[in-house]
């Protein structure tokens, strides 16, 4: 693995005779833990690659990024042999799919590198109307913003009731609301990506502007919405349904590299 790689990605399980790598992006204050046990439970075919931004876990003592660029910088950085290497895909919830985004669009246009596919999850596209028009919540003050996460529902109650793990919560998601706030991007004229985009929601979370995200591929686009609220994704039986998708996607967009 390059320098730094084990610093910025968690792979659980390394498979270096997969097909395709799926590269996971955090929710916003989300380590990599989540995604990484992905790779335990998809097929030997693809190797899971999990984010892990500094401020959380093995990193949790390094600053947090203030804007979109810096992870694309450094995510490229120790990424770019990788993916050269060999396909990979993207996948991303809320403040991940926003990542997903920027990441797909940097990687194309500057190194013209394309995803296989591109899993998107609990987010309106970064240029629709839904999302330039949704409140600012970065700046509210710690008790607004846990009424705010209360009312979306998926933070375990526990850590709400606790003060002390808020503290070391709280910080690390208003830094990423905050990177999200201030990332802006125009709606794409013509699509830069050909590969397919398939996108998940919870029927319970506020509506999202899904249909927007079309405008960024020329290939199959879908949606699929699944009950739960914002979390839903962490729903073992949600989560099985998109692990699903993912495994058969992937072993798709492997015939074609045959």
């Amino acid at each position: 693995m390059a320098a730094g790689m084990d610093k910025v990605i968690s792979c659980f399980s390394r498979r270096p005779d997969a097909v395709v790598r799926l590269i996971c992006f955090p929710w916003a204050g989300g380590g990599s833990i989540h995604y990484a046990r992905w790779g335990r439970l998809l097929n030997s075919s693809v190797e899971v690659y999990s984010v892990r931004l500094p401020g959380r876990e093995s990193r949790a003592k390094e600053p947090f990024f203030q804007h979109m660029q810096q992870i694309l910088d450094e995510v490229i950085s120790v990424l770019l042999p990788e993916l050269k290497e060999k396909p990979f895909a993207l996948f991303g919830h809320s403040f991940g799919a926003m990542t997903s985004y920027a990441f797909a669009e940097y990687v194309k246009k500057v190194h013209n590198l394309e995803p296989v596919h591109v899993f998107l999850s609990g987010a309106s596209a970064p240029y629709s109307e839904t999302r330039l028009q949704a409140p600012r919540r970065s700046q509210l003050s710690d008790e607004e913003f846990l009424q705010w996460m209360t009312s979306i529902g998926g933070t375990p109650p526990e850590i709400l009731a606790n003060p002390e793990v808020l503290k070391l919560f709280l910080p690390a998601l208003k830094a990423d609301l905050g990177v999200v706030e201030n990332y802006r991007c125009s709606r794409p004229t013509r699509p830069f990506l050909s590969c397919p985009v398939s996108c998940f929601d919870g029927k319970e979370d506020m509506p999202h502007d899904l249909q927007a995200w079309q405008a960024m591929t020329s290939g199959d686009f879908t949606v699929q919405m699944l009950s739960g609220s914002h979390f839903y994704l962490k729903n073992p039986d949600n989560e099985k349904i998109i692990l699903d998708h993912i495994t058969k996607h992937l072993e798709t967009a492997e015939m074609d590299y045959l």
